[in-house]
């Protein structure tokens, strides 16, 4: 080829660079699993239901979308100022947004590489001659200055410049679904604390409320032992049950603290500065139609999976790269400027050179093959991680499916037992006072109601946490978080090459 016309030469040669092939394998999205249902058995289409507020039936709406912000489905402002709060405040967030401006930003570095890289170069230097010049004087000693503007291009006639833009812009996908991830766990953690923070304030009221019971109650049997209609035993009875109750008090006390201290830390505040919302159970709305994702398409609406999808996307394009390392890298250089022994005459007297190589590598002790089935490994690996995901999701949706349709189970069997409960404690106390039965008779009424109406409680809650925990499983629609995730430009827009834009 004739560098007769440098300009011409530089231009075509890009040309063919930016339009040929590049090496290693064309990424494939992997296909979704092919199965029509989470479960292995059929599972109802609608809940049990239990005529108290909380114990709605649910019903599953096969194929609708679970929106981004899932968390207003259960109709508190108190919730959803709570989520924001965590989505604004939290240091894990700030930390996934940082991470995707890094991506970002490699992504910018390493686009770099489609374009010649031009620098300005200048210098001067007093120095002495071996070969005595012209003019110079018998000492040869003279000054020598330099001005020039150099460029410098590698042609990526293999790819190996396109690939690695392409594993670049798969790693800012990857940081944008794991930024997605983390709203979404974010959310989850914050609804399921909220919901434990105000089922442990209600079982510690109830707990107070069954102790100011017993209290009242011991004050009788007491009057009644000092008049002896009572004997000491029922005393002792009273008070060792009255004792028992109260020792339960800490446990709650402790849990409510610890899950208080959590949600400050989801909410990017230290536990000394939290204040709690006093959230009540009771402010929340059971979502009642559970919009659900057929089975083919949760691959596409989970972060996570997305993440490990483009992981598997960046390390299939660093086998490119590092195949383009073992092949030929042609280059092009040139440069335009001035060079003289005197300062006045810089700029005046123009020197020029423009060139061309061609590196082949032939032994580097193996590094670059062990570079290439290095890269190959990590291939694999990120192929069977990204099935570890696949398969861990649906694990996820199976395991909320059965716990949406337990729980109503267990909140209509332990209401069904408070209720008995409470109206035997009703009928004890009636009893008592007409002198029917022992005291003994009563406290284990009270601790069967006092039983009962945690368990209600906490089955309660849980109802409200696995249905946020089933929508956290099924993801929701990503594309409609622009008002909490920055959009940034796509791997598509990313890898095309100047030509190309």
């Amino acid at each position: 080829m004739k560098f007769s016309n440098p300009r011409k030469s530089l231009l075509t040669l890009c040309i063919l660079a930016a339009s040929g092939c590049a090496v290693g394998p064309d990424f494939k999205t992997p296909a979704a699993p092919q199965t029509d249902r989470y479960t292995a058995q059929e599972l109802p289409q609608q809940t049990a239901a239990t005529d108290v507020k909380g114990g709605e039936a649910q019903t599953f709406a096969i194929g609708e979308q679970l929106p981004a912000q899932w968390w207003t489905l259960f109709g508190s402002d108190k919730l959803n100022t709570l989520v924001q709060a965590a989505f604004n405040g939290s240091p894990t967030s700030a930390a996934a947004r940082a991470a995707l401006r890094q991506a970002q930003e490699n992504l910018n570095a390493q686009r770099g590489g489609f374009f010649p890289s031009i620098d300005a170069n200048g210098s001067a230097q007093r120095q002495r001659g071996a070969v005595l010049a012209p003019g110079l004087g018998d000492a040869g000693v003279y000054n020598l200055y330099n001005a020039s503007v150099s460029v410098a291009y590698t042609l990526d006639i293999f790819g190996g410049v396109r690939r690695g833009v392409e594993a670049r812009a798969a790693a800012v996908d990857s940081q944008q679904f794991e930024l997605q991830a983390t709203y979404l766990t974010l959310a989850a953690n914050v609804v399921t604390s909220s919901v434990g923070e105000a089922a442990l304030r209600d079982q510690l009221a109830a707990t107070q409320d069954i102790i100011k019971a017993l209290e009242n109650q011991l004050n009788i049997i007491e009057q009644r032992h000092q008049l002896g209609a009572a004997a000491f035993s029922d005393v002792l009875s009273a008070r060792s049950n009255l004792a028992a109750v109260r020792a339960t008090l800490p446990t709650y006390e402790k849990q409510l603290a610890a899950v208080q201290n959590q949600l400050a830390v989801y909410l990017g505040k230290l536990p000394s500065d939290f204040t709690a919302s006093n959230f009540d159970i009771g402010e929340l709305t059971l979502p009642q139609q559970l919009p659900l994702n057929v089975p083919s398409e949760l691959v596409r609406r989970r972060p996570d999976v997305r993440s490990a999808e483009a992981r598997m996307h960046e390390a299939s394009a660093e086998i490119g790269v590092a195949t383009a390392n073992l092949l030929p890298q042609i280059s092009l250089n040139g440069s335009f400027g001035s060079q003289t022994t005197e300062a006045a005459q810089l700029f005046k007297d123009k020197v020029w050179s423009f060139g061309a190589g061609i590196t082949q590598p032939l032994f580097h002790g193996g590094t670059l093959t062990a570079q290439r089935r290095a890269a190959i490994a990590a291939y694999d690996q990120a192929a069977a991680n990204y099935q570890n995901v696949v398969l861990k999701s649906f694990q996820n949706v199976a395991d909320a499916l059965s716990a949406v349709h337990s729980d109503a189970k267990a909140l209509q069997a332990q209401y069904e037992a408070m209720s008995s409960a409470k109206s035997s404690l009703d009928l004890r106390e009636k009893q008592l006072a007409l002198g029917s039965i022992s005291f003994l008779n009563l406290l284990d009424a009270q601790r069967q109601y006092q039983q009962t109406r945690i368990n209600y409680s906490q089955a309660l809650a849980s109802r409200y946490q696995d249905t946020a925990a089933l929508f956290q499983a099924l993801g929701g629609d990503w594309d409609d978080t622009a008002a909490l995730i920055q959009p940034v430009a796509t791997a598509a827009e990313s890898t095309k090459t100047p030509a190309q834009q």
